[in-house]
This record gives structure tokens, sequence and C-alpha cells, in this order.
């Protein structure tokens, strides 16, 4: 396997604040604590053992979320180890996804894997750090994380119930069970891996524990534990913070503040606070609390609440309140002892957000590290791209910008008029010139006609390029094939792809090969190229 790394700013299909954040710029230096980078985490460590951590709630939570649950010694120890002050997390989080969703999904599994790894070999405490996927299974957004693309083909879930994701039941899967069994075939490496999603997608499992049981089944053996947070036992912890959203307000103020100095610096809002940053949750639904004349609402419901009837529900039910993105990670960083946030892009800038709440909170804000984003090519690929005049990295560029770039050097004769238009436009200044110091109000009407001879000649190098892509119109098409397989609607592999044909082909040594060739904070965009991969059983 090639690896490459293509510097991030040279990926157009990523965020300004995504670049910005990667690269060091100084504009976001006052958003966040602790510098990107490997070297942080002693320091980091040091903070962090300052902080108490309701570690037996969450040791005990793990446990029973596992009781029904394959044993595997890693996750096992891993969860048993939490109970002990010298053990830390790094962590990650995501809604659960029908089949464990687009490729960033894996993506960020393995980031946190091998973050998780990295920081126990070369920290100088001598702690262990455990790598924890937090599922957001109160999510609501079903259109979100409901299809899956395979094969050029949309499978979409459709449970026909509302209300939180993760506790709809997993046996409304069956039916896209049945359209994947028809699209792998009858294979032994597909019915292998059709074997694990039946196992995983079992009647009498919720939609979170049925993700959370594949998740264990393609990760259990590098020991990622798996929390479902909508658990009453860690939201008690919870309950005092919850309270001043009610009563306070804190969030909407504090978070809103810096919200307008980010602004201020050039960066939008990601995610901005409400005035109520919680929903209530009952069977069916999880709606948004609202306060109107003194009074607490529930959107969409009939439900409504005093301020004391709200306190003593939340002190009698904290299940029943859900945090929003706003409060999320101020709920994860209170009851994991985590060093690292792993996140995307776009998470980390809604974390950059936050700095200002965990400080007025005091919670500890972790180093944000970035997950890593791939490109995975196939050698038959790479081999098309080159035969195109391109390589991987330079293949990133817009799409009509490579044609043209392909055309311009393959053509019959001279296409760009570039130097005509530039000629043309010295002319003109001269025009201008002259024109103005023999009446002033004759410039105007020179540049008048400059910008007609210029879209005139511009027309022209237009009609030249169009017929020498004609000439190539088969290449030219391959071109746009290409960039459509690889940046799907102008996006990222990533965001659009699953597993499961990687899977298909490669067995679980595409996680293995994954776990190789990332490196924690590694400075840029990686491009792997696989020629042959030894392929692992995947059952």
């Amino acid at each position: 396997m090639k690896k490459t790394l293509v510097p991030w700013t040279d990926v157009p299909q990523l965020a300004k604040s995504d670049v910005a954040y990667v690269t060091g710029d100084p504009h976001l230096r006052p958003f966040y604590v602790y510098e990107p980078r490997a070297g942080s985490f002693d320091e980091v460590i040091r903070a962090r053992s300052a902080f108490s951590t309701p570690r037996t709630a969450l040791a005990d939570v793990l446990e029973a979320q596992y009781t029904d649950l394959p044993y595997i010694r890693a996750v096992s120890d891993h969860i048993r180890s939490l109970r002990d002050e010298r053990t830390f997390t790094v962590t990650t989080a995501h809604q659960p996804c029908l089949f464990l969703g687009p490729l960033y999904f894996i993506y960020k599994a393995v980031s946190t894997i091998k973050l998780a790894q990295s920081i126990t070999e070369n920290n100088s405490h001598g702690v262990r750090v455990v790598p924890v996927f937090v599922l957001g299974s109160e999510d609501h957004d079903l259109e979100e994380l409901n299809h899956v693309q395979l094969f050029n083909k949309k499978l979409v879930w459709e449970p026909g119930q509302r209300g939180p994701v993760g506790s709809i039941g997993a046996d409304s899967v069956q039916p896209v069970i049945e359209e994947l069994r028809s699209l792998l075939g009858d294979s032994d490496a597909a019915l292998a891996i059709l074997k694990r999603i039946d196992s995983a997608y079992s009647a009498g499992r919720s939609f979170a524990a049925a993700t959370q049981a594949l998740l264990h089944d393609v990760f259990g053996t590098y020991g990622l534990v798996v929390l479902n947070t909508s658990d009453a036992v860690l939201k008690r912890h919870f309950i005092p913070f919850m309270k001043d959203d009610l009563l306070e307000q804190t969030a909407s103020r504090v978070v809103g503040d810096t919200i307008r100095e980010l602004n201020n610096a050039g960066f939008r809002a990601q995610a901005s606070p409400r005035e109520i940053n919680l929903f209530y949750m009952r069977d069916g639904f999880r709606e948004r609390i609202v306060l109107e004349n003194g009074i607490y609402r529930v959107l969409n419901t009939d439900f409504s609440f005093t301020v004391n009837e709200i306190m003593s529900e939340l002190d009698a039910h904290p299940e029943r309140f859900s945090p929003n993105v706003v409060l999320r990670p101020l709920f994860q960083e209170l009851i994991l002892p985590n060093l690292a946030y792993v996140g995307g892009g776009g998470e980390l800038a809604y974390w950059l957000e936050r700095k200002s709440f965990f400080e007025y909170s005091g919670i500890h804000f972790p180093v944000l590290v970035r997950r890593h984003s791939v490109m995975w090519l196939e050698q038959d690929v790479v081999r098309k791209i080159e035969k195109a005049g391109f390589t991987p990295v330079t293949f990133f560029g817009d799409t009509e910008n490579l044609i043209k770039e392909f055309v311009l050097s393959h053509a019959s004769g001279e296409v760009s008029l570039q130097n005509e238009l530039a000629d043309l436009r010295r002319l003109y200044d001269s025009l201008a010139n002259k024109a103005r110091i023999i009446d002033p109000t004759l410039e105007n009407a020179v540049r008048a006609e400059e910008v007609k001879a210029v879209s005139g000649l511009e027309h022209w190098e237009g009609r030249l390029v169009r017929a020498e892509k004609h000439r190539h119109e088969t290449t030219v098409n391959q071109i746009r094939s290409l960039k459509q397989k690889l940046f799907p609607n102008n996006g990222l592999q990533e965001r659009t792809e699953n597993f499961i044909p990687y899977l298909l082909k490669y067995g679980d040594g595409f996680v293995a090969s994954l776990l190789e060739q990332f490196e924690p904070f590694d400075p840029g965009f990686l491009v792997l190229v696989q020629d042959s991969l030894p392929v692992e059983k995947t059952g």
C-alpha cells in the first residue's frame, strides 16, 4: 500500500474553519486549550487528573450494556480499568447509523483507537488510555442516519416510528438486510458478512444496541469501548448542569458570546445555542423544551411544567431530559476521564464554540484532534487517473478545471488565447491613457469597448476548447466518471460510501490496514493506494 498525504490546504472540499484549525491559524488559538500534537498529552494528563469522574457509575453502566455481547478480553480489560484513577480515555462520538454509515464513521473509530494506543505507549506518567466511541442514541433526525450507499444503490431504513432513533427496535432493519442480501450474493465472504449483520441486528435489541454490537464485532479486538450515554445513572450526575440550563440559561449567554467572537475572527457559527438546550423525551418523541410566560412547555406535545414541577421531574427522571449539541460535549466530558476528543472538521468547529462554557462550568476541556480523512484508491483507478495525465493528489481539483487542463495539454493546436487577451488589454490600456489626456470623459467609452472585445476573444477561446473537448470526448467522459466515483456529487468519498464493499473484498484486513497506516496528527488528507491486501476472514 502506498500512503500519500495531501496538504489540508489543497483539499477544496474542506470547510474554512476545518483547514484553519489543522493548520494552526492564530485567529482560532483563543478558542481551544491545548495544541493538537503528541507532545501535549503529559500536560493534559496532569490537568485531567485534578478533575473527578464518576468512574464506578461509568464502569457499572458499561458492564451492563455489554452483558449480552460476546466476551472480548481487550474490551473487558478496558472497561474494568476505567475504575482505576490511572486510566483515561480518548473519545469520539456519533449517532448510531445503519450498517455503521459512511466510511468516516469507521475512520473516527480507527483514529481514536490509534490515538489511544499512541498515548498509552508514549506518556511519561505510565497511565493507560482507553478508546471510547460514544453513541448519540437520543438523536431523532432519522434522515441523517437511515441510509447507506452500496454498489451505486441507496438502501433506506424506514422504521415507521418517531423519537430517539437509538430506542427503535433493531428488527425494523430486517427489510433493509434482505435488500442487502440480494446485493451481496452468496459468496463465502458475502455470507460471512450477512451472518455478522444478522447477529448484530438480532430481535430484541434496540437500534443503538445493534450499532454497539456491530462496532464491537469489527473493533472489539482493538479494545474499542462503545458507550450509550442515554442512561439514568449517568444523567443523574448531569442534573446540576441541566438545572442551570433550565433556570439560568447560562449556555445561551456564554456560548452566544463565544460565537460572536468567532464571527469577528472570520468564522461562521456551527451550532448556535437556544435559550434552553434540552429536549424532553418519552416513548415515541423527543421534543424541545421552551420557556413561555414562566411555564416550561414541550413543543408538539401537551406536556407543560411550572418551575417546581420541572425541577421535580428532573430529579426523579433525569433520563427524560436530553441535551442538545450545545450541552452534549459538557455531559460527555463530565462522565468520562477524557483527554482528547476525536472528530471531523464540523464537529471540532462546534467544540471551539464551547471553551468558555467549559471554563464557566468547571469541566476540563480536552485536546481537539482532527480524525483522519481518507481517499481509498484501487490500483486500476490510479492507472486511469495517471493515463489522463493527473496524479491522485491533483485529482482533488475542480472537474471542469481538470478537463480544461487535459484539453490544453492534448490539443492539436494552440487553444489558449491568454497571450492574445493580455496583448488586447495592453492595447486598450494604451488607448485609454491617450483618451484620458485628450478628454477624460472618453476613458469610460474605451473601457466599455475593451469589455466587449475581451468578451469576444474569451468566447472564441471557449469555442476552441469545446471543439477539443469533442475531439477527446472519450477521455473527458472518463475524467467525469472518475471524479463522480471518487467525489460523489462533488463531495468526499468518505461521506458517501459504506465500508461493507471493503469488508467484502478485504475482510478484516481492511481495518487492520487502516490502523497500520494511520498515525496520530498526520499533517494532511490521506490518499491510500491499494495494490493488494491480505484478506482476513470476516466471520
